[in-house]
């Protein structure tokens, strides 16, 4: 199933029961008060084809989904007609999905087996108060009465499927690729840390956003999942031999629906990295090292280190290893070590690589002003940036590319552009003249429709 979220910030959202009636087996009242609620008219029932009378369902709708409220969750969804519903193309699903717009927002619906939808809501639940990239779950009708529900999750804007994502870059191996398989190891292993067994992990069941000059990935189809408190090896190793087979089958897949079938076997490579990937990183999060007991430079190289992979580190901890060595652990939070610091210092929402290069202009836009006023600036640097550089550019692309792409992303286009013609030209060119040239070429971007080559900002780095 393909679904999606609205919004990159990671911030838990209140869950409203609009409509908790009656079960099964309790007929409803002629009028029903929630407590502290309104009034609800008395919820009428549907003829199920197989004769089954069934009533309104459980309905769970959380804040901001209330412009749902009158559909008809009682029907199947396959019977719903709406002039809302949008096609928008997925990939394959063991489910009827639809996509509903409502209110500015746009919706994806799937209706499913109860047990599933069930644990698919809650396993979403979970990776959003863990602030890990998956798509949120706004809502949820339990059909008892059919044994089926429909699951509710926001679009998850400016996202890519892997076939779109690969289409529009060289064809084959290459950095693109690679991006794309590095996202997928940081995924399973973000879930992982989370205590999330995936089960079905795939590139079919993930969206993809550019992220700076990198890739997010993000969960998109959690029915097989299951979370714990935390997974056992033998559970992380089962979910990574699932990984490292299902991305063999959608290179090869891929390659074979670009008429390229002698790059079967490079898929199979490709997609055992990903293992190797996985397995990298997991170590160097977990690993204990053993340093001088007088060795302070050591634990702030590793905190740094950890830093530039976009982790905080919330707990040190130093414990006697014996020959006047320590052992050092380290406690690591989510991945948004720079998106929060761009956030605190500039208000600006971002991806977290998309963060790490914004923060390397604005620290390259202060140094520059210390140098040419001759004095050392004070806190307002980070606002100078903002005012100065990063308003002017946006709108000056926006009139190109519109209001509706990600702007923050075609910032990070821009600097990749400024990037690759400086090095060109063995000098800096200036943002101003990397502006211009982006420009005359319409500003690409693989997410704008109609996109048939990468631009050259990121065909290769």
């Amino acid at each position: 199933m393909v679904s999606h979220r609205r919004t990159v910030r990671h911030e838990p959202v209140p869950e409203r029961h609009y409509s908790l009636l009656s079960s099964p087996k309790e007929k409803p009242h002629d009028d029903v008060r929630e407590p502290d609620g309104p009034t609800v008219a008395p919820i009428p029932t549907s003829q199920h084809p197989l004769g089954v009378l069934t009533a309104f369902p459980h309905l769970r709708l959380r804040e901001g989904a209330s412009s749902l409220l009158d559909l008809p969750w009682e029907l199947p969804l396959a019977e719903w007609h709406d002039d809302r519903f949008r096609d928008i193309p997925v990939g394959p699903s063991r489910h009827l999905v639809r996509f509903l717009e409502a209110d500015d927002s746009t919706f994806a619906l799937k209706e499913e087996p109860l047990d599933v939808a069930q644990r698919e809501f809650a396993a979403l639940r979970h990776l959003e108060n863990e602030g890990l990239p998956a798509v949120s779950a706004v809502g949820l009708a339990e059909v008892h009465e059919r044994g089926t529900a429909i699951l509710v999750t926001d679009f998850l804007v400016h996202s890519l499927q892997y076939r779109r994502l690969l289409m529009r870059f060289p064809l084959g191996p290459g950095a693109y690729r690679d991006r794309l398989l590095d996202a997928m190891a940081w995924l399973l292993v973000d879930l992982h840390r989370a205590g999330l067994y995936w089960g079905d992990c795939s590139l079919a069941n993930t969206l993809f956003r550019r992220d700076g000059d990198k890739i997010q990935a993000y969960l998109v189809d959690a029915e097989t999942s299951e979370v714990h408190p935390g997974l056992s090896d033998g559970q992380r190793a089962n979910d990574v031999e699932i990984l490292v087979e299902n991305v063999a089958f959608g290179l090869a897949d891929l390659a074979a629906y670009q008429g390229r079938p002698d790059e079967f076997e490079q898929a199979i490579t490709a997609a055992e990295s990903v293992g190797d990937r996985y397995h990298a990183i997991w170590t160097k999060l977990h690993e204990t090292p053993e340093l001088r007991a007088d060795d302070r430079h050591a634990v702030e190289a590793r905190i740094r280190g950890l830093n530039d992979l976009g982790f905080s580190v919330d707990e040190v901890e130093l414990e006697p290893a014996g020959n006047g060595r320590l052992r050092l652990k380290l406690a690591v939070t989510t991945r948004r070590f720079h998106a929060r610091e761009l956030e605190r210092l500039t208000g600006i929402s971002a991806l977290e690589n998309q963060a790490r290069l914004l923060l390397n202009d604005l620290r390259e836009y202060r140094a520059w002003l210390e140098w040419s006023e001759g004095r050392p600036l004070d806190g307002n640097a980070a606002q100078r940036w903002l005012r100065e550089v990063f308003r002017p550019t946006t709108s000056r692309l926006a009139e190109v590319i519109g209001p509706h792409p990600d702007m923050v992303q075609a910032y990070c286009d821009l600097l990749e552009h400024k990037w690759l013609l400086s090095e060109e030209a063995h000098r800096d060119v200036g943002l101003e003249f990397a502006l211009d040239s982006y420009l005359s070429l319409g500003a690409p971007a693989p997410e704008r429709a109609g996109e048939t080559e990468a631009p050259a900002a990121v065909r290769s780095r």
